[in-house]
């Protein structure tokens, strides 16, 4: 008899343009990364939220989706300024994988979230 596993099959796609990192699981969006991308140079990916559906809660959604998207950051080179505390919290769990963002960089990516309204 094959032995039951907790874990599941995420697909992770990034929408760019609704600023979106979605983790869907059987064709169904069950976890989102609310973001932006700061401007300035260095452009920095900025985590605002981390939302996992009621009932999908526990099955490591959050974290697949904090791992892609600093992979995804690391990929274009540009350092993840988790404003999100999640993805804060991750980071510090998981530092060979999330380096650490400037404090300049975080006081520059508050001043740009209260210009994103929609987040």
């Amino acid at each position: 008899m094959a032995e039951q596993t907790d874990r599941i099959e995420l697909d992770i796609r990034d929408d760019r343009a609704s600023g979106n990192l979605l983790a869907y699981e059987n064709g169904k969006a069950v976890g989102v990364i609310a973001y932006f991308v700061m401007d300035g140079d260095p452009a920095a990916l900025v985590a605002v939220h981390t939302v996992v559906e009621p009932g999908h809660e526990g099955k490591g959604i959050a974290g697949a989706l904090v791992q892609e998207f600093y992979a995804m950051a690391g990929l274009e080179g540009v350092p993840v300024v988790p404003l999100c505390s999640y993805a804060a919290k991750w980071a510090q769990r998981h530092p060979d994988q999330a380096p650490g963002a400037p404090a300049e960089l975080v006081e520059q990516a508050k001043v740009q979230l209260t210009s994103h309204p929609e987040l």
